[in-house]
């Protein structure tokens, strides 16, 4: 599904930042667009910045699941500052997702900054309606311990090359000198 991204721009608060930029809204369905002017009042503007297309993937439907089942349901905006010789855009839209998940692992990264912006009913219903068609609930199988190696010896615990039978993974002792 095509979705822009609306960016709020507001003058900054400190001398470093002249403006502070921060994605407020999607346009599902928007035709293409490149930082379009959509208002502006005083010092603060809203742009039509970019728009890109969405895909759900029937792998991460747990993670929609998990994303619908939050209070106030949200899609991540993911944006990425430009090199400056590339672009004189303040901000580069690199993806839109609905998993919360996919959303963590950019944020994780450092690289790129993260904003949750709300859901619209319309985006909501074709979430939902993709989960349902798709998701499986997958059992939980609690992981049992392979009994193939019990009994053996650890490595490097009664090693016949060393001549302590106490285990070599403990802290070494200082020998402290007999002074007369």
């Amino acid at each position: 599904m095509p979705m822009g991204v609306v960016m709020r721009r507001t003058p900054g608060v400190t001398r470093w930042a002249a403006w502070v930029w921060k994605a407020t809204d999607v346009l599902p369905g928007a035709a293409p667009a490149d930082w379009k002017l959509l208002r502006s009042e005083g010092d603060v503007s809203e742009y039509h910045a970019q728009t890109c297309d969405v895909w759900l993937y029937v792998s991460d439907t747990e993670a929609y699941t998990h994303e619908l089942g939050t209070a106030h349901p949200s899609l991540y905006v993911v944006l990425r500052t430009p090199l400056a010789a590339e672009t004189d855009t303040p901000l580069e839209v690199v993806q839109i997702t609905a998993s919360p998940y996919e959303a963590q692992d950019y944020a994780d990264s450092g690289e790129e900054i993260v904003e949750k912006v709300p859901m619209p009913p319309a985006v909501l219903a074709w979430v939902r309606g993709f989960v349902d068609a798709h998701h499986v609930e997958e059992p939980f199988v609690k992981r049992r311990r392979d009994k193939a190696g019990a009994g053996k010896p650890v490595n490097g615990i009664g090693d016949a090359r060393i001549s302590q039978t106490s285990d070599v993974y403990r802290a070494p002792v200082r020998l402290k000198a007999v002074s007369e």
